[in-house]
């Protein structure tokens, strides 16, 4: 309380922010009273969760591989010696799959390289991790890479449970907990993200300072890059060192009362004399000392956190561990995204070829990268930190906090492009590092290599929260703002016209990952009180980081403005992502002229075109452009129809339930995008038709069955099905654009709508029809998609 209420009566007393500068860096400096000394770091037998475990190999699926184990720094396997079903349970588990189906021998996901941590394992089945069951001890074993040992775990996940095939830094947090920039200029404590300022590590119950002799820009870039920022700058040490030299000379001038002769007076000696002697005092030059916690640092630039540096810490009873030196300061240049003078993003662009898919959260999500205008995805074997790193910040984020592995940010379905990608850290872009080509045996998307990037702290989580609601995933919505006195207290958003889209946005800002669900009507139990509406019209693209980027009302406007009617949301960490065949349309596509007699049934589903209306039934025919549809479910939950069962409808003329009112949009577009003709699905019969091998069928129609599409499997809608077509009838021959649209109303969440799409160039001469350039949406670069848009047609069966 001393030291804080003398920084108090600096900071008050003088206008110079250089002497709170000093005062502030030195108000967290532990005082002298003994503590004990930090315990060495434990091992994985004494602390479970330490133990990292992932599944990897070829052929394989998410939820079965050769088990590996990371310890002292260094993957390896286990040896299938006395290998058991119990052993496979314990791994699975802290896998987070509820159990194990099974266990393998002999290396059937390929022979693991470097150490066989494990042999002769024997578990109970029940403990905790397969540290805790008997062996010869690590890194004891008389095995070979042949005798690999591989599980097979229940397609179940543990609820709740982190992600499994994760790399992370693995530092010790008993070295360095936590990092972070406090600046010394006032005005910049009010601006996130906060980009330069002297660099600050968690100490016991407060926060300590470096030593700044020997600093380089290597430990810079470290900083900045843990703390979210693609790049370093370098700091204007000067203007340190003179606020550093103000502050000093601020506390040896002592304020004195002065007699006409220029002399203190006596009263004023006496006062003088005893602030100088207070203990408030003393404390505060004791402080001027500036005990550091680290005395140096000496980073590569290459490390993705501070405490993977090699440090060396204070000695506890030094009287000055930083003779001639200060505290660190660093200078961050964030990415463009994070910029708040919009002068500079035009400067610092992110890259072009490189993006990432299918993540929850910013700064997440599958490796894609560009190559001959077509994207693609990155296998994971020998994925590293190092490498997501170079990824984050080509893509404008800091380095990666986690590397993974297993498509656990769901599988691409376009090409793989890269495989044992080996970059060593300070490559511009993942272009850049070694890398392998792939060959068909190589890899599959079940490897498609993912990360997680580090972003700047933004705050955006503090302006809005959820309440009421069962779990923390859910509830009715609340933003906070300012009245035009700047005052503060929180409202609700209304609900109508508030769609899935704006949810992911809620979602995403919550840190809370997926929407589920947007609600219009919340019937939450009210927790806060919160009643006025002072937000409404919300309509977002879905990629923005807030609410507040996405479009509103400038005033008010709710009709519904009770409670129950606010927006709000049910949030999940993992999501679907349906994605046509494109390729399956293109070679199955055909006409044929049906008679009207064998269209009853379609007709009552409005699957025809509306002149069929005025046609002389049962007399003449439709023209019908046909082809068959494969949606496969990529993502990392099933897709279900929102609806539930006993909200179906049943249609007698087909003798099948309906679960979804619109599924899918088939369209024929011109030149100029206007439809010429449409056609439409409502989700009857949504099941898994067939999946990967080993992905097991969930969703049967037959007997009212559970409707849906399995992770890893998809639904075949044949060419010779009823509706599977879109009537041309009344279209004359050209060039046109044929467009199928999943989800189109995004009633169902998925983590990614934009490969919701697919295009076709479409040939159609009177008689025949030719389709060309089919492609998912996000297929193409955009250079690419602009070429395709211009796309003059086909002439002799070739393409123009």
């Amino acid at each position: 309380m001393m030291e804080k209420s003398r920084c108090t009566q600096q900071l008050a007393f003088n206008l110079l922010f250089g002497l709170w500068f000093t005062c502030c860096l030195a108000q967290t400096t532990p005082s002298n009273t003994a503590t004990p000394a930090p315990s060495p770091s434990p091992s994985p037998q004494s602390q479970n969760e330490r133990l990292k475990v992932r599944l990897a190999g070829y052929p394989r699926k998410h939820n079965e591989g050769r088990v590996e184990l990371f310890y002292k720094g260094e993957w390896g396997t286990i040896c299938d010696d006395d290998f058991s079903i119990s052993n496979a349970n314990v791994l699975c588990r802290q896998l987070g799959f509820v159990s194990a189906t099974g266990w393998t021998h002999s290396a059937k996901y390929g022979k693991g390289q470097g150490k066989i941590w494990l042999d002769n394992v024997l578990c109970n089945g029940g403990e905790k991790s397969i540290d805790s069951c008997k062996s010869r001890g690590w890194g004891n074993s008389d095995c070979t890479h042949d005798e690999d040992a591989g599980v097979v775990c229940k397609d179940e996940r543990i609820p709740g449970f982190v992600d499994s095939n994760v790399i992370d830094a693995f530092v010790d947090e008993n070295k360095i907990e936590e990092v972070r920039l406090r600046p010394v200029v006032a005005m910049a404590k009010k601006r996130l993200p906060i980009t330069e300022g002297v660099v600050e590590v968690k100490h016991k119950d407060g926060w300590a300072q470096i030593c700044d002799l020997g600093w380089t820009i290597k430990n810079t870039r470290v900083v900045c890059g843990m703390l979210g920022f693609p790049h370093e700058k370098k700091v204007n040490k000067n203007f340190y060192k003179r606020l550093k030299k103000r502050a000093a000379e601020k506390v040896s001038r002592p304020k004195v009362n002065v007699s006409a002769g220029g002399r203190p007076t006596s009263k004023a000696k006496a006062n003088s004399k005893s602030k100088q002697s207070s203990p408030g005092k003393r404390l505060y030059l004791e402080r001027q000392k500036s005990y550091f916690h680290v005395h140096s640092v000496a980073c590569t630039g290459t490390e993705v956190h501070l405490a993977a540096c090699p440090l060396e810490f204070s000695k506890r009873n030094a009287t000055s561990s930083c003779e001639g030196g200060m505290a660190a300061v660093v200078s961050c240049m964030p990415g463009p995204q994070f910029m708040q003078n919009s002068g500079l993003k035009k400067k610092l662009k992110t890259s072009s070829n490189v993006r990432l898919k299918g993540g929850a959260r910013l700064g997440e999500g599958r490796v894609e990268v560009l190559k001959d205008n077509e994207w693609g995805t990155v296998c994971d074997d020998r994925w590293s930190l190092q490498s997501a790193s170079v990824v984050c910040r080509e893509l404008g984020f800091g380095s990666a906090k986690e590397a993974l592995t297993g498509a656990r940010m769901g599988q691409g379905m376009g090409p793989i492009y890269m495989n044992e990608v080996k970059c060593l850290g300070q490559e511009k872009s993942i272009w850049n590092c070694p890398f392998k080509n792939i060959t068909s045996e190589d890899c599959q998307h079940m490897e498609d290599a993912a990360v997680r990037c580090s972003v700047p702290y933004m705050g955006l989580e503090s302006l809005i929260r959820i309440t009421g609601g069962r779990t923390r995933y859910e509830g009715r919505l609340e933003v906070l703002s300012s009245d035009s006195n700047g005052t503060q207290s929180w409202g609700l958003i209304c609900g109508e016209s508030w769609s899935t889209k704006e949810a992911m946005v809620a979602c995403r800002q919550l840190g809370l990952g997926y929407a589920n669900q947007g609600l219009q009507e919340t019937w939450y139990w009210d927790s806060s009180n919160v009643t006025e509406m002072i937000m409404s019209g919300v309509k977002c693209t879905g990629n923005e980081m807030s609410l507040s980027q996405c479009q509103h009302h400038k005033t008010v406007s709710c009709q519904k403005s009770a409670a129950k009617f606010a927006a709000g949301v049910i949030c999940s960490d993992t999501a679907s992502d349906l994605i046509l065949n494109a390729p399956l349309v293109q070679q199955t596509v055909y006409i044929e002229d049906r008679p009207l007699h064998m269209l009853y049934c379609a007709a009552e589903e409005d699957c025809l075109s509306k002149s069929a209306a005025k046609a002389n039934w049962p007399y003449g025919h439709r023209r019908l452009l046909r082809f068959s549809s494969q949606i496969h479910n990529i993502g990392r939950a099933d897709f279900k129809p929102k609806a539930g069962r006993h909200s179906w409808v049943w249609h007698a003329c087909h003798g099948h339930y309906h679960s979804m009112d619109i599924f899918t949009h088939y369209d024929l577009l011109n030149a100029n995008g206007s439809k010429v003709a449409e056609g439409h699905k409502a989700s009857f019969c949504l099941e898994d038709t067939d999946c990967q091998e080993g992905v097991s069928k969930r969703y049967e129609c037959a007997n009212f069955g559970d409707q849906g599409i399995t992770v890893g499997c998809w639904d075949l809608y044949r060419h010779d099905i009823d509706c599977q077509w879109i009537d041309i009838t009344d279209v004359k021959p050209g060039n046109y654009i044929l467009q199928i649209v999943i989800n189109p109303n995004h009633e169902v969440a998925e983590s990614d709508f934009t490969n919701n799409a697919m295009k076709c160039n479409c040939k159609y001469d009177g008689h025949r029809i030719w389709l060309h350039n089919c492609h998912v949406g996000d297929a193409f670069s955009e250079e690419a998609e602009r070429r395709f848009e211009k796309y003059p047609g086909q002439l002799n069966n070739q393409v123009s």
